[in-house]
């Protein structure tokens, strides 16, 4: 049994906001083969964490669990009812369940842009990110995001 997280992270200054540029962006793949990175457990449940992309804030990625939720950058688990949730964090309101990810795996999408201090400059910072997510009680196909569609396509 696994929780399987694959991450898109496309990222961009503003200076690279041509329409050539965004063909350019078009053609990168929002689903890969899963390298299998270390796992974790979080709970006594395998967790993969598969990152593609995001390479001028490396480290930008963040996740934790409390309770029975496992938090991964905008996105919840619940890991007792395996409901995928996207939380907004320009809102107050609930996040938004998109849905069951109980061996059938749903792709999300949202866009943003931050402010990034570096070499005493401020710039901003755009990103559109998709996120595969899948938990599979079948065993481990690392081309599962590949060979088969997504149940649900979210975008926020």
């Amino acid at each position: 049994m696994s929780l399987i997280l694959q991450i898109t992270i496309k990222q961009w200054d503003k200076s690279q906001r041509t329409v050539a540029h965004e063909q350019l962006r078009s053609t990168i793949p929002t689903q890969h083969t899963i390298t299998f990175p270390p796992a974790f457990y979080i709970s006594d449940q395998q967790c993969i964490i598969d990152q593609h992309g995001g390479d001028l804030q490396p480290n930008r990625l963040k996740y934790s669990k409390q309770a029975n939720i496992f938090y991964f950058d905008r996105f919840l688990v619940n890991l007792d009812t395996l409901q995928l949730a996207y939380l907004d964090p320009n809102t107050t309101q609930s996040p938004q369940i998109i849905g069951s990810i109980n061996n059938q795996w749903l792709q999300s999408h949202y866009q943003c842009r931050y402010s990034i201090y570096e070499s005493e400059l401020f710039y901003w910072l755009y990103e559109d990110v998709t996120l595969n997510a899948l938990y599979s009680s079948d065993g481990f196909n690392e081309q599962v995001f590949l060979t088969t569609e997504p149940s649900l396509i979210y975008k926020g």
